[in-house]
């Protein structure tokens, strides 16, 4: 006889939560964190709910770019089927070199409700993508459990990703224990003064690292069952020329206080966008940054990762290690 929803354990655990009752009380209390803004670090403490605008541009209901399956994630995510993606309009950073810019800044996308994205959920499962992965979801937390709890009610049953900037608050972060199945945060920076010149975040290392120990402690390391990821944690880390990511601090505290098991990947895909004419701030302080990550830069990073005991797990970072012996 087939296992109902209840008796499964491979089911993600929103659906309990929802059963339970227990996705409503959390509906609840991610709104009341609208009132007077405080769902991402920089808590702007206007009225969303009013429909009012702080940092993230973003008002009560959420605005999309777009939805579909992706293959250009981790390999964990991929799987034959992709990744169903939904990319977020918006964001609570402001990265000078951010590749998808039109989106993050401009504010390319549409205004849709709840049961709108719940929808876009069900389709991916419908189109038999592998899993929900939502691109830089931050700053609407409320609307995304209000939406996941719409969709899990018309039979949303695959794992949600949670694909991040690792400027979280994690007071919000603990709302969606048991939603999130996997989180994919970044890691962006080793410095505060890189961090709030490249990306305009005030206090980005220490939020990044509680953001990343409450996910952890949440999700734990990466699980993997027939080559696709089910639960746990990806950490991201984009070098940067010239090491302005900080690369030598970023993944050695990786390995500290996350795990020297996690699943890190290490990404050489840095390029400024070339149709963002490059501030004058740029040019005089960070001139490194209007060029590609070099092959050595590159190796350093993979070095660094070796070093503290890193495993080479990450997709790229895996493929290359034996270059950097």
């Amino acid at each position: 006889m087939n296992k109902t929803v209840k008796e499964r354990t491979d089911y993600p655990s929103y659906i309990a939560l929802s059963e339970s009752g227990e996705l409503i009380k959390r509906i609840h209390r991610a709104y009341a964190l609208l009132e007077s803004c405080t769902v991402c670090p920089r808590r702007c403490g206007i009225n969303r709910l009013e429909d009012e605008r702080g940092f993230c541009r973003t008002g009560l209901l959420p605005v999309i770019s777009s939805f579909g399956p992706h293959f250009g994630e981790e390999p964990p995510l991929v799987g034959t089927k992709g990744s169903g993606t939904i990319f977020v309009t918006h964001c609570n950073l402001s990265c000078e070199y951010c590749q998808n810019y039109d989106i993050s800044q401009c504010g390319k996308g549409e205004t849709v409700s709840c049961e709108t994205l719940a929808g876009m959920m069900i389709t991916l499962q419908q189109r038999n993508c592998h899993n929900i992965n939502l691109v830089t979801p931050s700053h609407i937390v409320p609307q995304i459990i209000r939406s996941i709890g719409i969709a899990a009610d018309q039979g949303l049953h695959i794992p949600i990703v949670y694909n991040c900037g690792g400027y979280e608050a994690v007071e919000t972060l603990r709302l969606l224990e048991g939603i999130i199945d996997i989180y994919m945060p970044d890691a962006k920076y080793g410095d505060d003064t890189i961090a709030m010149a490249l990306s305009h975040a005030p206090d980005y290392i220490p939020t990044m690292h509680a953001a990343l120990k409450e996910m952890h402690r949440q999700v734990g390391d990466l699980v993997v069952t027939n080559g696709l990821a089910v639960r746990g944690m990806i950490i991201r880390h984009l070098v940067l020329p010239e090491n302005l990511a900080g690369s030598d601090r970023v993944l050695p505290w990786i390995a500290e206080n996350i795990s020297r098991d996690a699943y890190v990947n290490i990404m050489d895909q840095y390029h400024w966008p070339t149709s963002i004419l490059p501030p004058e701030f740029i040019k005089e302080k960070y001139p490194a940054l209007l060029r590609p990550t070099t092959g050595k830069e590159y190796v350093d990073a993979i070095r660094w990762a070796k070093v503290a005991g890193l495993q080479m797990t990450g997709s790229r970072m895996q493929r290359l290690s034996s270059t950097s012996a």
